[in-house]
């Protein structure tokens, strides 16, 4: 890898670029990475492209068939955010295509985790003897694309939590009251965020308190896999959570469930997976072992304080999203985690803050825990 002071200005500008197209196929590409590409030949512009659609052609296709005057790409510079693929899944090598159209020079954000890439797409253009630079703003897309780099180096799902709270940290008043916390601005976020995750999950609780559909209805997008925790099927097959807006994945207790229950859900289409328990729940590492078998790469978990604290506790939480509204609940409040065990401030689990964005009243927190 490069230091930053050794990197060009021109080279960051070209490459925050393919990190702007990437963001465009967000929602659409999983479990692909979000990849943008820009060709750039004597200080211009001449390419751009960006994955669009999981198993359409990758970001360099695109930009490559973008130059209208392929006679340049021998004089050009290729920008990528992510390591050009070097084997064939549902498309070709992309570095086999920039070996092909010989050009000269390759500037790379960050290296691609994945065992059948992980640095061969690099080594397979230098072996070509082409100019690769590989670390312009690498910290910054692998930020891009934290979901697939989670998958690829630790074998589970990417896991935010995301809470909407007052000031004083309550989920919901004395009387388990919560709509509304937080105002339209911040709700019409929320339903962005799930359009971007493979999957929303939450607890029975959750759903029993306020008939949680956990679609997405506020903007445009696709609708993620709804995961629902319930471990003895207490949730009405009614509920709005198995509608058919959205498909739904069941996660029951094994020893617990009862197979006449089980057996009304699969008779309405909607699929049961029953696991071993845990801490008086649901073993929620066997939960995401099932969901990374499945190919799901992120999941945006909205459960109540139980729930939340229970993934904390768990060591599963990858990523927080706090939503704080201008309101004050008090003491008798329901608090937005349950019991962590923190008994000395210094056991306190610990974050990092990365973000803060304002919606409407709102405050919107982003972090992630201390490494």
């Amino acid at each position: 890898m490069i230091k930053d002071d050794m990197i060009k200005t021109d080279d960051r500008a070209y490459m925050q670029r393919c990190i702007e197209l990437a963001r465009r196929g967000a929602g659409c590409v999983s479990p692909n990475p979000m990849v943008g590409s820009v060709i750039v030949h004597d200080g211009r512009i001449i390419g751009e492209g960006w994955h669009k659609q999981y198993g359409g052609p990758h970001a360099e296709v695109n930009a490559i068939a973008s130059v209208e005057d392929e006679s340049l790409l021998r004089q050009s510079t290729i920008y990528v955010n992510l390591e050009p693929c070097s084997h064939y899944g549902k498309t070709p090598p992309c570095a086999d295509l920039i070996v092909e159209k010989s050009i000269p020079r390759v500037v790379v954000g960050c290296l691609d985790p994945h065992e059948k890439v992980a640095g061969k797409g690099i080594a397979k253009l230098r072996e070509a003897g082409i100019d690769v630079t590989v670390g312009v703003l690498e910290a910054e897309s692998e930020r891009l694309n934290e979901a697939f780099m989670t998958v690829h180096r630790k074998g589970h799902p990417f896991v935010a939590l995301k809470t909407a709270q007052t000031l004083d940290g309550r989920i919901a008043t004395s009387l388990g009251a919560s709509k509304w916390i937080t105002g339209d601005e911040s709700r019409r976020e929320v339903h962005r965020l799930r359009s971007v995750y493979d999957a929303v999950m939450c607890g029975a609780s959750t759903v029993l308190a306020d008939n949680a559909e956990l679609t997405v209805r506020h903007c445009d997008g696709r609708q993620p896999l709804r995961v629902l925790l319930d471990r003895r099927l207490q949730v009405p097959v009614e509920a709005r959570i198995f509608n058919a807006e959205a498909k739904t994945l069941l996660f029951a207790l094994r020893d617990e469930a009862e197979e006449c229950l089980v057996s009304q859900f699969e008779a309405r289409g909607i699929e049961v997976v029953t696991v071993g328990g845990s801490g008086g729940g649901l073993d929620l590492a066997e939960v995401f072992a099932e969901l990374h078998r499945r190919r799901v790469l992120s999941v945006m978990v909205e459960g109540g304080s139980r729930l939340s604290a229970a993934m904390i506790r768990a060591g599963l939480v990858d990523k927080y999203y706090v939503f704080i509204a201008p309101k004050l609940f008090g003491g008798d409040g329901v608090a937005s985690f349950g019991p962590l065990d923190v008994t000395h401030p210094d056991y306190a689990i610990k974050l990092s803050f990365a973000g803060i964005q304002r919606f409407g009243d709102d405050l919107l927190l982003e972090a992630y825990p201390q490494i």
